[in-house]
Formats: structure tokens, sequence, C-alpha cells
């Protein structure tokens, strides 16, 4: 049996358990096909075996145990890291853009967990990182979209991963984003503080919902780009987050009318001829107490390169 663990967190309460694990695997597998194994008992809440429709809470422990065959397994691949901090304890990515990060249905390989895994392989051949969340993500505490780089936390050890999760779900780590959006903020600084939740209409998209959990923004203009030519009116902005939902920045900044560039889900029929590199969205900002040694610790991920072509773009447009 091949054991996955799963740590829910708050955005996901009230979810019915099924659910929660087709979304969490990816759509790996369907919801019928997990039916057979909470018959079985391969499915525990909190230790304990409940129904496809049992509601998960944040902070419920959910294990799943998948048959063998039924899971493929993960190698390491010797695909290159930009580090920026790393320790018998820790370790921080500046995870690209279009890099998936944990395997899931049809991306078996070329992800960052599968090299993370090669770099964190051990002589002996086993590996320095958390098992905490099962073998399709050793080490992550956290995650970023696909199309969203910058940085990302891995923890080596289970201590690690525990104090991390826990740091978390408080909102303790400072976590501050560099975005592109579309149109010109008028005001200099002001806060986002819209529910969140899942989309009635579409489950893989998030939404402002007054029944959603409460997510909290804190956008600081950097710069403001007026239209020029073919180039869009644009502002750069930095925003730091006090809750961490599912596509909150996007959500939030679709929601006051100012989406981020290349954004394709939330941004609708905006278009412009900056968006062939997606959406300019990077995690510029990762600080965090450290785990076992209480040192507090800054890293800050440079700007890829598609994200800074399109700035000097606009800043040397006529």
């Amino acid at each position: 049996m091949n054991l996955l663990r799963f740590d829910v967190g708050e955005e996901e309460e009230g979810m019915r358990i099924d659910r929660y694990l087709v979304q969490e695997l990816e759509e790996a597998y369907s919801r019928s096909y997990l039916k057979t194994l909470f018959a079985k008992d391969l499915i525990l809440l909190n230790d304990k075996a409940v129904k496809p429709s049992c509601p998960v809470t944040a902070g419920d422990r959910i294990l799943l145990s998948l048959p063998e065959q039924e899971l493929p397994s993960i190698v390491p691949e010797d695909i290159p890291l930009s580090i920026l901090y790393e320790d018998d304890d820790l370790l921080v990515v500046n995870k690209e853009k279009g890099m998936v990060v944990h395997p899931s249905h049809g991306h078996w390989s070329g992800t960052l967990v599968n090299a993370v895994m090669h770099h964190c392989l051990l002589p002996d051949g086993t590996y320095s990182l958390s098992g905490i969340n099962g073998v399709l993500r050793p080490g992550i505490v956290h995650r970023i979209d696909k199309d969203t780089s910058g940085a990302l936390l891995i923890c080596k050890t289970d201590a690690a991963h525990k104090v991390m999760a826990d740091a978390l779900k408080e909102h303790a780590p400072e976590r501050k984003y560099a975005a592109l959006v579309y149109g010109i903020l008028e005001e200099d600084a002001f806060t986002i503080d819209q529910p969140i939740g899942r989309d009635v209409k579409d489950r893989k998209k998030m939404a402002v919902r007054k029944d959603g959990k409460r997510a909290v923004t804190h956008v600081r203009v950097l710069e403001r780009f007026e239209k020029k030519g073919d180039l869009p009116a644009s502002t750069l902005i930095e925003c730091r987050l006090e809750t961490g939902r599912t596509h909150q920045i996007r959500v939030h900044m679709a929601f006051c009318g100012h989406p981020v560039l290349g954004d394709p889900v939330y941004a609708g029929r905006r278009r412009s001829v900056l968006d062939g590199a997606g959406q300019y969205l990077h995690a510029k900002t990762l600080g965090f107490t450290h785990p076992r040694t209480g040192e507090e610790i800054h890293t800050e991920a440079p700007l890829p390169a598609v994200f800074e072509e399109a700035l000097r773009r606009l800043r040397s447009a006529p």
C-alpha cells in the first residue's frame, strides 16, 4: 500500500471528504473510485473510517491507502533548481513559471517534487525530505500555482514540517507577491478584505462569496503604466498576504476590476500583447522563523526574465 496524508486547510472546511480528495489529487481518481476505497476502510479521517459525504474541518488529517498498482512510481529527476536558502531542516526554491509542484494525473514527471527528490537523495538511497504528506508530496508544506513563479518552502524533516504547517495555519510567515494587473489603480495602498470560497458554477475556480472564508490581501502600488500603443494600461503592485486562500490574489484583483495580466482563468476576455508569457504573478518574498533555531529567515526570489522584459517594454514605451 502507498500511504498519502492530507492536512485540511481553512479554505476547504465544510467540503465533503470525497470532493476534497478529488480536488487534492488533481482529479487523478474519480469520486466513484474513491467510494470503493471508503468501502474498504482505506480512507481514514483522524484515524477513523467515515462515509464519502462526511464534511472535513480545518486541521483534520486524512490518511489514504492506495494499492501499489494504483500509484505510478515517483522518481528523482536531475532538474536544475534555483535555491534561495538551504540547511538540514529546510529548503527554499525559486520555482519557475510553468512547473507543477507535485505529481498528479498527467504530470507524473518534470515536477518540482521530482527535482527536489534528486537534490535531496542520500547515499543510502533514502531522501532528506519530510514524509508527512506521503509519497506524492514529500517535503511539500504549501503550494503555488503552476503558472505562478517564486519562493516555495520545502521541509526536510517531519519535525520542521509540523512546525511550519502550524505556522502557515496561523499565517505567521511573511509572504509578498509582485503582480502586474490591468488598469491604473488610483490608491497607493489599500486592503481587500473579501471572503473566498469555491465558485458554485465551476469547482475548479474560486470566487468572492459571502459564505466563504475570510481572505485579506494588502496591496501597495509600485509603478503605474499608462496605455501606450498596443501596450495596456497596467499597474505593478506588491501584495502581502494576511491569509492564504487558494488563488487569493488572482480572485481579489479580479473582484476589484484589475485582474492579473495574462491570467487565463480570472481575467475574463481581457487580452494584451504581453499575454503570451502567462500570468504575471510572482512569489517574491518569503520570510519565517526557523522551526529549530528560532532565527528569522528572509528570502527574496528575483523576478523571472519574462516579467522583467514586460516591465522593460512598459517603461521604455514612447
